[in-house]
């Protein structure tokens, strides 16, 4: 079932998440929902707050190459065990950030343990767009926006676009 993303500024996507205890069927479900949701999109990475739920959850997945097998991540309690010193810059985008582009600097490599829908722990290390998507994404569960990397003027400037983009959509 698709899910609504809450658009910047909203309150829920600042607060810091809560881990989850045990993985239950509602959770799974909710993990499909958010995967379904970010392939509408469409994005390469969704976290449960960013539908509303402040749990610590996100779900990924960065092959964007035509005829390439996806490969979705569904990450319960991820972190970031360690991280690299190379640095990457990528142009970032958000799925609660619509149509605003920035570059933001991060380690090119990241090892992310995390447990799966089963309750396995798993452990990875990601490089390239995976490493930048996945740091993107743990952020939002501690109430980090890409644009909070930004210089507080070109942050103003999105976030009071966004503003605008909210009240156009409430009056449609």
């Amino acid at each position: 079932m698709k899910r609504s993303i809450l658009i910047h500024p909203d309150p829920r996507l600042k607060k810091l998440c809560d881990p989850v205890a045990d993985i239950s069927d509602d959770l799974r479900k909710l993990a499909d929902d958010m995967l379904e949701t970010m392939y509408d999109a469409p994005g390469i990475g969704l976290a449960a707050p960013q539908i509303g739920v402040l749990n610590r959850l996100i779900v990924l997945d960065c092959v964007k190459e035509e005829g390439e097998t996806p490969r979705p991540l569904v990450m319960f309690n991820p972190e970031i065990v360690s991280s690299s010193d190379d640095l990457n810059v990528y142009e970032e985008g958000c799925l609660s950030i619509p149509d605003q582009y920035a570059e933001v600097t991060r380690p090119r490599e990241v090892e992310v343990a995390w447990m799966d829908q089963n309750g396995n722990a798993q452990s990875e290390v990601f490089d390239g767009l995976w490493a930048t998507c996945v740091q993107h994404e743990i952020d939002h569960l501690d109430g980090k926006l890409f644009i909070d990397y930004l210089k507080p003027l070109k942050r103003q400037m999105i976030t009071r676009k966004m503003q605008k983009l909210k009240r156009e959509r409430a009056r449609a």
